[in-house]
């Protein structure tokens, strides 16, 4: 993966980096609105959790947590950031024309291929029953 490493101009913009590869546009039809409990205030309406801020409005992305495509091979197409959670996140192309989000894994690049089943191989990306581990 290529970082791009920032030219000093101020302070805050020392020793900044950031992943070129990482896209920061989520698909449509993979993301919906989250609700969020405003102003973190109790039933009576008395604030409970002081000098907290509102923050910057999120979009929730939709990760395929049980990867039950089996036996269909897919693409890593692009590495986003999520910003409900402390981890990266892959577009997957899936060979019947299926995307789906599941999270980075550790060492995956933007091409390599995925799949889930009871007899792929263990590698890193793929997903299989603990029953056949």
């Amino acid at each position: 993966m290529a970082i791009h490493l920032y030219k000093t101009s101020t302070l805050g913009t020392r020793n900044g980096a950031v992943d070129s590869q990482v896209k920061s546009n989520p698909r449509n039809n993979l993301i919906c609105g989250q609700h969020r409990c405003g102003k973190r205030r109790n039933a009576r309406g008395i604030i409970t959790a002081r000098h907290r801020g509102g923050g910057h409005k999120r979009l929730y992305r939709k990760i395929d947590f049980r990867r039950n495509e089996k036996d269909i091979y897919g693409r890593i197409v692009t590495i986003e950031y999520d910003p409900n959670r402390n981890a990266y996140i892959c577009l997957i192309h899936y060979g019947d024309g299926e995307k789906r989000y599941i999270l980075h894994p550790r060492g995956a690049i933007i091409g390599d291929t995925i799949v889930s089943g009871t007899e792929v191989p263990i590698k890193m990306g793929n997903a299989l029953p603990l029953s056949a581990v």
